[in-house]
């Protein structure tokens, strides 16, 4: 029987912070590998480019350093199952190019999926909605402790941009924080800035934009904040997904958002 999807690791009853790691895994159910269209060697490869390795590590580490521990929400899931940030629907940009909820496209836009898949709907059905529903319960469960929720959202991103990137051309500073114009406050990016400002460089929503937020409270509840993290990977990686002894900084670096949020 195949295992929980994701993974709600339990922090201080009175933080407000949730770490959602969407993106570390590398895990493929057997039923699921079966209908991708890349197998062996070449799905390896596609593993490498669109996993963002070991930022569960840099979310463990740097809840184990803070001060107050944070709550994380991991995907135990590779995004090559389903992406729990995409929109399940035609709303998504991402899916013009096969790569909404169900990826269809390879980085590189070679077929993964039939098109459309025919098992779109029970992997929406068994691994997207309960993710979904499973954030959602997490934020809700922080508001109720604390009357707030800040969710950050860890990711990487590549130091050369990939073909299916649609802004590839825009820069690719180390540090890229994601917005969103309601849920993040200029306090919570500020304090992002500072607690990363040893990388000399971060930057607002380039090469990626906007961050997670659970639909039931996306632009309904002000006390859900977010931001998203995306780490340049040769800052922590001898890339594609070997760390190096960045990972400690970058861990360092996220503790002392978490410690700051914290205290705001």
């Amino acid at each position: 029987m195949d295992t929980p999807p994701f993974r709600l690791h339990p922090g201080d009853p009175s933080s407000p912070v949730l770490l959602h790691v969407p993106h570390a895994s590398r895990a493929i159910p057997a039923h699921v590998r079966e209908g991708l269209l890349l197998q062996g060697e070449a799905l390896s490869r596609e593993l490498d480019l669109i996993t963002d390795a070991h930022t569960d590590a840099i979310a463990e580490r740097a809840a184990r350093a803070a001060s107050v521990t944070p709550w994380r929400f991991v995907n135990e899931r590779s995004r090559l199952v389903v992406d729990p940030e995409r929109f399940p629907d035609e709303r998504e940009e991402m899916r013009a190019v096969g790569m909404g909820a169900v990826y269809t496209r390879t980085t590189h836009h070679e077929p993964l999926r039939p098109e459309p898949p025919a098992d779109e709907h029970t992997l929406l059905d068994t691994y997207f909605h309960p993710y979904a529903q499973a954030m959602t319960a997490a934020v809700a469960d922080r508001l109720a402790a604390t009357g707030r929720a800040v969710i950050i959202d860890v990711h990487s991103y590549p130091s050369h941009a990939l073909p299916y990137e649609l802004h590839g051309s825009d820069p690719r500073p180390p540090v890229c924080l994601g917005t969103d114009p309601f849920h993040t406050p200029d306090m919570l990016l500020a304090r992002a800035r500072e607690a990363f400002a040893p990388y000399g460089d971060t930057a607002e929503n380039t090469p990626f934009a906007g961050t997670y937020v659970p639909l039931a409270h996306y632009g309904k509840d002000p006390r859900v904040t977010a931001l998203m993290l995306e780490l340049r990977r040769d800052h922590y990686l001898d890339e594609p997904v070997t760390p190096h002894g960045g990972l400690a900084q970058a861990a360092d670096a996220l503790a002392n958002l978490v410690d700051a949020v914290h205290t705001a």
